[in-house]
């Protein structure tokens, strides 16, 4: 009886060492940097003319990211990110592409032309020097950069995206501004206080203190109300830094602190934009 109770402690023992698996970790060996190429060097025509035409193409490599259980079978996230020469890649301003396993990118001339002027915020009919590059990631995995390839590029201009006030004038009106009634809305508006300052063609500026939370416009002629600039969405819906415009649009929003600001019209990009001082 001891013998058959023995046996099977040893049987039972038995069966749960050989149950026991060891589960081997996974490690990260490494990759590849990406090799980034393109369709054409040196310089990118662009041209209103031919804006829906190919620019450039990107391509990359596969990063090749190795673990030890072989090459991974994950999904690779790219960016390709776009900025000027000398910025290295630091620029605020700088326009980045977040692409998930796809191994190359086409911008057109009207995509590339628009990211230079309203992202970069370049001017046109001037020759710029610009640079790419992509940087592959995976996980937790140290990101990968490539190569940087440079390109001369000219962009052109293009119509405003909003229409600039034809009488050159430009004056901020509402119960934000110190000019208002009892009503706080009181039109015609002093002048110059209440006037910008013409910049160019496209830009306005102008210095004034705000009451906070208040509500303010753009009227592009003094004393009327049949024009006027406001924001895009419904009265008040705006970022108060700044936001997108539009003719015959919304109230717009003051910051939540009174003081001084300088406000800024950019009719070339559809951007206004409010700076405390």
């Amino acid at each position: 009886m001891k013998n058959i109770k023995l046996l099977l402690i040893l049987l039972t023992t038995g069966i749960f060492f050989s149950c026991k698996r060891e589960i081997s970790p996974i490690y990260y060996e490494g990759g590849t940097a990406p090799v980034l190429t393109a369709s054409r060097s040196g310089t990118i025509p662009l041209s209103f003319a031919n804006k829906d035409l190919e620019a450039v193409k990107l391509s990359w490599t596969n990063p090749d990211y190795k673990f030890t259980t072989g090459v991974n079978s994950q999904n690779v996230t790219y960016q390709v990110e776009l900025d000027t020469t000398g910025a290295n890649f630091t620029n605020p301003q700088k326009k980045v592409f977040s692409i998930s396993s796809d191994l190359s990118l086409t911008l057109t001339q009207n995509d590339l032309n628009d990211y230079l002027l309203n992202q970069l915020q370049l001017k046109p009919g001037i020759s710029h020097n610009l640079e790419f590059r992509v940087t592959s990631t995976i996980g937790t995995a140290i990101p990968l950069l490539s190569n940087v390839l440079k390109f001369s590029v000219t962009p052109y201009a293009i119509p405003p995206k909003v229409a600039p006030p034809p009488s050159g004038q430009l004056f901020i009106v509402g119960n934000a501004t110190p000019g208002g009634d009892a009503t706080g809305w009181n039109n015609p508006v002093p002048v110059p206080s209440q006037e910008f300052t013409k910049i160019s063609s496209t830009v306005y500026e102008i210095t004034l203190p705000l009451i906070a939370d208040k509500s303010y416009l753009f009227l592009p002629v003094n004393g009327s109300w049949t024009d006027k600039y406001g924001g895009i969405g419904s009265n008040n819906a705006n970022n108060v830094s700044g936001d997108d415009f539009k003719a015959s649009g919304g109230d717009l929003k003051a910051p939540a602190v009174n003081g001084n600001y300088k406000i800024q019209v950019d009719f070339q990009r559809g951007k206004f934009t409010v700076t405390k001082l």
